[in-house]
């Protein structure tokens, strides 16, 4: 997700400087862009004064912008850091008081929208934060997506995505089991997406999940693994609010047993693959 945004601020005329886990990969992408390399976090924050962050989760997030030898830790007074992963509300939320506390913005701007998404420029993003800080973002935001919304107080974006993760998956099961169903009965899938994409049960998964529902092809775009953590981020807010979430808790017993079937580098829609085994076929 962060190589194509990063690529389309670069197109748009943003001088980048990158920082990668993975050296070489930086390297190599920076010459792509005509970006600079970082050699760790800690010297993007000294060289920038808006920093984002794409990271896996929660204790990534933790470590590079809270961390020592994180950005918190080298950012100037003034600096504004808008993290775009899927994180947890709370974190967010603690991160923004720190950042506070040494005049530095923060953002939790987590987007929807997957790799499609992040290559075209077309991105759902959701921001919690100050309206101070959601407007110097905006004109980075217009880059990079399509609906910007800012949504609330710190730990808002977070929230919102969470949401967003559980219709997501809900609507992917949802879909996997009328697909299998129909196919069972000895209709083609294709013609179900069809019929359903022109009626009221439309939805983006099947629009842009349908080949790889239809082909058995699950390159990922968006993780097993991942969505299993960002539900696992929704139910923990659910216990946090007091809010009943029993089919979210089901589809993510479901997604942890495709990871245990060595699934979890698959595409989330590889979920069609557990109601096809359950119902008697083979992935």
């Amino acid at each position: 997700m962060g190589a194509p945004m990063a690529s389309n601020l670069a197109a748009a005329g943003h001088e980048l400087v990158l920082y990668n886990r993975t050296r070489e990969k930086a390297e190599a992408f920076a010459k792509e862009i005509g970006a600079t390399v970082a050699g760790d976090p800690k010297e993007v924050a000294q060289d920038c004064e808006t920093i984002i962050t794409m990271l896996p989760g929660p204790p990534e997030v933790e470590e590079v912008v809270g961390g020592k030898g994180g950005l918190l830790e080298a950012a100037k007074s003034g600096a504004l850091i808008l993290d775009m992963s899927t994180s947890s509300p709370s974190l967010a939320r603690s991160l923004a008081r720190k950042g506070r506390e040494q005049s530095v913005g923060l953002l939790d701007a987590p987007v929807s929208g997957g790799d499609v998404g992040a290559i075209e420029g077309t991105l759902s993003i959701m921001a919690g934060g100050s309206e101070e800080d959601f407007e110097r973002a905006r004109p980075l935001f217009e880059v990079m997506g399509e609906t910007i919304v800012h949504v609330g107080s710190p730990g808002a974006g977070q929230t919102v995505k969470a949401s967003n993760q559980i219709v997501v998956a809900l609507v992917i099961e949802a879909v996997s089991e009328a697909l299998v169903l129909s196919s069972k009965a000895g209709v083609d899938p294709s013609k179900v997406i069809e019929v359903l994409s022109g009626g009221l049960a439309a939805n983006k998964v099947m629009e842009v999940k349908r080949q790889k529902l239809l082909k058995r092809e699950f390159e990922p775009g968006g993780k097993v693994e991942s969505h299993r953590k960002d539900l696992g981020i929704a139910l923990a807010s659910g216990r946090e609010y007091g809010v009943a979430l029993p089919v979210t808790a089901l589809i993510h017993e479901m997604f942890g047993t495709l990871v245990a079937k060595g699934r979890s580098g698959w595409d989330h829609s590889a979920l069609i693959t557990l109601v096809e085994e359950w119902s008697g076929g083979e992935s």
